[in-house]
């Protein structure tokens, strides 16, 4: 059986280091018409231009009536270019399941991207305690809370040039 061309750039991506997840995602409403839509504009408008993301399809389950609410779920399968590609979008959109399908053994990680996608986390992380904070704190709490966010930026900046210096230093 001849591959398809998505087949070849699955197993092209997954040999470069990409990831093949699928996402579970959950949605209700009152309005049973507003589901769909909003699905596929998860996926097509959002998930697919998300930076790493090679292809990405789904498919809907077709919505149940639980009460007042209409509720729907969808999987869809996303390739991702790297793992580093795939962490920031798992705590993005925050889907209800993410499994891994490719590939089936090992993921290889080097050092580098660790230390970068463990960045990436910790300023996920601290974008969305901000947010959470500016919805409970007075102004001044704020503005004093938003200015050690930015000198932590810059310290991060900082680390990751140094890092990448002597990365450079040590590959010439």
């Amino acid at each position: 059986m001849a591959k398809s061309e998505m087949d070849n750039v699955t197993e092209e991506k997954i040999a470069a280091g990409g990831i093949l997840a699928k996402f579970y995602f959950d949605i209700q409403n009152e309005d049973k018409e507003k589901l769909q839509p909003l699905l596929v504009d998860l996926i097509n408008e959002r998930l697919l231009k998300e930076p790493g993301v090679v292809y990405c399809y789904g498919t809907i389950e077709e919505p149940i009536k639980k009460d007042k609410y209409y509720i729907t779920s969808a999987s869809v399968n996303v390739l991702f270019s790297s793992i580093r590609s795939l962490v920031p979008i798992v705590f993005k959109y925050a889907p209800i399941g993410v499994e891994v399908l490719k590939p089936q053994k090992e993921i290889k990680l080097n050092l580098w991207d660790l230390q970068v996608m463990l960045m990436d986390v910790a300023q996920m992380s601290t974008e969305y305690s901000r947010y959470i904070l500016e919805k409970v704190l007075s102004p001044e709490d704020i503005k004093m809370i938003t200015q050690e966010m930015e000198n932590r930026k810059e310290l991060g900046k900082k680390l990751i040039e140094k890092k990448e210096e002597r990365k450079e230093g040590k590959e010439t």
